[in-house]
């Protein structure tokens, strides 16, 4: 690997480590200048296709998953990292699947069920629109549903 400070070609690796997500950091050191730096390797792995309801398909968009996720969890104790930690989790979720093709439903029921482990607030936010409640009568019922699961 090419020292970032001043080109050289020559780097040893000092130290690696793993992360959850199969990621690889490896902290470098410079045989020309004497500079220490990290990289850091992931796998690259093709997410598969969103079939919809209505039977289109759609790329996979991690940006607007977490759009949507901030929505539900907006003015609530929910932190950023967090956000980014379901994100993650539901795009590692769905490469792993090894399908081609997903229904957006999965993306979805995977959201959901994190969301209600992080905030039970954001949970029925999200829900609301997810699950299409239509009528306060059925958000009562789910809201009645989580009191009584505690």
């Amino acid at each position: 690997m090419k020292c970032p400070y001043c080109d050289n070609e020559k780097t040893r690796v000092i130290d690696t480590s793993h992360d959850t997500r199969g990621g690889t950091r490896r902290r470098r050191v410079c045989d020309k200048c004497g500079e220490r730096f990290s990289s850091y390797e992931r796998p690259i792995l093709a997410t598969p296709m969103l079939v919809k309801q209505d039977g289109t398909r759609e790329e996979f968009s991690r940006d607007k998953l977490m759009a949507g996720i901030k929505v539900a969890c907006a003015k609530r104790p929910v932190a950023a990292a967090d956000i980014e930690r379901i994100a993650g989790e539901v795009e590692a979720e769905l490469q792993q699947s090894g399908k081609a093709e997903v229904s957006s439903h999965m993306a979805g029921d995977l959201v959901i069920k994190k969301l209600k482990d992080l905030d039970e607030v954001a949970y029925i936010r999200y829900a609301t629109v997810y699950l299409g409640f239509d009528d306060l009568e059925s958000i009562r019922k789910e809201i009645d549903r989580l009191l009584e699961s505690r």
